[in-house]
C-alpha cells in the first residue's frame, strides 16, 4: 500500500498546527468546568454530535461524500479503528481531567505527538538530522522534568488520573498516523464526518441527553465552546498533516502545555473562585522552557532529506 505523503506547503501546515495548539490549551480549562454540571460520556457524545451534524451539512452542500464509494474493505477496517482510538482519546482524557488539573492533564497528553513523531518516522519514512533528534530529546526531558515536579504536589488521584491520560495519549497518536495513511483516498472533512459520526453513535448508549436542559447559561456556553473546538482543531490539525510531515506537526503541537498554563492563569486572574491556579514551581517552569526549545529544534532546524 503507497504512504501519504506531505505537499510540502510547510507555511500553511505550520499556521494550521499553531491553531490546533491554541484550541487545544484552552480546551482543557473549558472542560474543566463544564464538567462541575455534566458527566464525562454525555459532553464528549454532544461535542462528537454536533460535530457531526455540522460536518455533514459542509460537505453535503459541496458535494464532498463520495469519497466513500471507492473504500476497499481494508480501509474501511481503517477508518472504524482510526474512529475508535479517537473516541477512546476523547473519554479517557476527559476522565483524566476530573483527577489532574487542566494544565497537568495538557502536558501528559503530549506524549501523543511524541508518539506521533515517532510514528511519523518509522511508518512514512520522515527523516530527522541531528539538530532535530536533539530537539526531540530536549522536548523529552522537559516534559520529564515538568512531570517530576507535579508528581510532588499533586494528591492522591494524580496517578490515577495521569494513567488515564497517558492511555489517551496512547490511542490518540494511533488515530492520528490512520487518518494520516486515510487520506490517501478520503478528504479530511470525510474522514472526521465519518469518525464523528461512528463516535455519536456508539457513545449515545452512555450519554444522558436529558442532563442537557440542566445546564444553566454559562455552562451551556463552556459546552459549545467544547463542541466548536472540536471543529476547528481537528479540522485544522487534518489539513496540517495534508500539508506538513507528521514529526513537524507534533513538535508544534507540543508548546501546547505552555499555552494552557497562560489560559489557567488568565481565567483565574478574571474569575478566581472558578479554577485553581496552577501550582509550577521553577523545577517546572525549566521543563517548560525546555520544551519550548526542543520544540523549536525539531520543526525549524533542517529539513526532510
Amino acid at each position: 500500500m503507497p504512504l501519504h505523503q506531505a505537499s510540502g506547503r510547510w507555511k500553511l501546515g505550520l499556521t494550521l498546527a499553531l491553531v490546533t495548539a491554541a484550541c487545544w490549551a484552552t480546551l482543557p480549562v473549558a472542560l474543566k468546568l463544564t464538567l462541575q454540571q455534566l458527566d464525562p460520556y454525555t459532553l464528549t457524545w454532544f461535542r462528537f454530535l454536533l460535530a457531526a451534524g455540522v460536518m455533514l451539512a459542509w460537505l453535503a452542500a459541496r458535494d464532498g461524500l463520495g469519497g466513500f464509494a471507492s473504500l476497499d474493505g481494508r480501509r474501511w477496517g481503517l477508518l472504524l479503528a482510526a474512529a475508535l482510538c479517537l473516541i477512546g482519546n476523547y473519554v479517557f482524557y476527559l476522565l483524566g481531567v476530573q483527577w489532574t488539573s487542566p494544565a497537568n492533564a495538557q502536558l501528559l497528553i503530549q506524549l501523543a505527538p511524541l508518539l506521533m513523531a515517532l510514528g511519523g518516522i518509522f511508518v512514512f519514512r520522515e527523516r530527522f538530522n541531528g539538530w532535530q533528534w536533539a530537539g526531540l530529546a530536549i522536548l523529552f526531558g522537559g516534559l520529564a522534568l515538568f512531570f517530576r515536579e507535579q508528581l510532588g504536589v499533586g494528591g492522591r488521584g494524580y496517578a490515577f488520573g495521569s494513567g488515564l491520560v497517558v492511555f489517551a495519549a496512547v490511542v490518540w497518536a494511533a488515530y492520528a498516523l490512520l487518518q494520516k495513511q486515510l487520506l490517501l483516498r478520503l478528504s479530511s472533512p470525510a474522514i472526521l464526518l465519518a469518525i464523528y459520526l461512528c463516535a455519536s453513535v456508539v457513545l449515545l448508549p452512555l450519554a444522558r441527553p436529558a442532563a442537557l436542559l440542566q445546564l444553566d447559561g454559562l455552562h451551556w456556553g463552556l459546552l459549545m465552546f467544547c463542541a466548536v473546538n472540536t471543529l476547528v482543531a481537528y479540522g485544522a490539525f487534518a489539513e496540517a498533516l495534508a500539508h506538513w510531515e507528521a514529526s513537524r506537526v507534533s513538535a508544534i503541537l507540543a508548546t501546547t502545555p505552555l499555552l494552557c498554563v497562560a489560559a489557567v492563569a488568565g481565567v483565574h486572574t478574571l474569575w478566581p473562585a472558578s479554577i485553581a491556579p496552577e501550582r509550577i514551581g521553577w523545577l517546572g517552569y525549566a521543563g517548560a522552557a525546555l520544551v519550548v526549545l526542543g520544540s523549536a529544534l525539531t520543526s525549524l532546524m533542517g529539513s526532510k532529506r
